[in-house]
């Protein structure tokens, strides 16, 4: 009876230890706006995303002083002569139009190529901190959850930064 009785209390002891799981939030965005890459990568996209609209900036002036030009001097042109001057003017639209695609697509690739390594990082720590903390789940709150117990889940947040060696 006691042998029954022994290993009855060993079976529950067992089931609350196998139901005793830890699981833990973290604030990704928080982390990653904490982080030095986030900081560069933010200032190296502002400074790209400027020096884009210089350039653009300069070919639509320059496009305004030849639509200018050729509006002044259009009547006294020679049908040729005219007809060339707005096929010029229409290829550098053109080319306006090709070059801020062309930059929407160099900074969405950048912006992504820049954030893939963060995010790779800050997800590597949170993976670290997981398996050293022996937690089952660890869920984003940044990631819009609806709900998260803070009494059932722990915020392994400054874990995270602490990992990345962050404030």
């Amino acid at each position: 009876m006691k042998k029954i009785i022994l290993c009855a209390i060993c079976a529950i002891c067992g089931f609350t230890t196998a139901n005793a799981q830890k699981f833990g939030h973290v604030n990704a965005q928080e982390v990653i706006q904490a982080m030095p890459e986030f900081t560069k990568a933010r200032t190296d996209i502002e400074t790209l995303t400027k020096q884009y609209e210089a350039d653009l900036k300069s070919m639509q002036e320059e496009l305004q002083k030849k639509s200018e030009a050729y509006e002044k001097e259009q009547a006294t042109l020679p049908a040729n002569i005219k007809q060339r001057r707005e096929t010029e003017l229409q290829e550098m639209y053109q080319k306006i139009q090709q070059s801020y695609q062309d930059n929407q697509q160099a900074l969405a690739k950048e912006q992504n190529e820049k954030m893939q390594a963060i995010t790779t990082k800050v997800i590597d720590a949170i993976k670290a901190v997981g398996q050293a903390g022996g937690y089952v789940y660890i869920m984003d709150i940044a990631g819009g959850v609806p709900y998260i117990s803070t009494t059932l889940s722990t915020d392994v947040t400054a874990e995270v930064k602490a990992k990345l060696g962050l404030k």
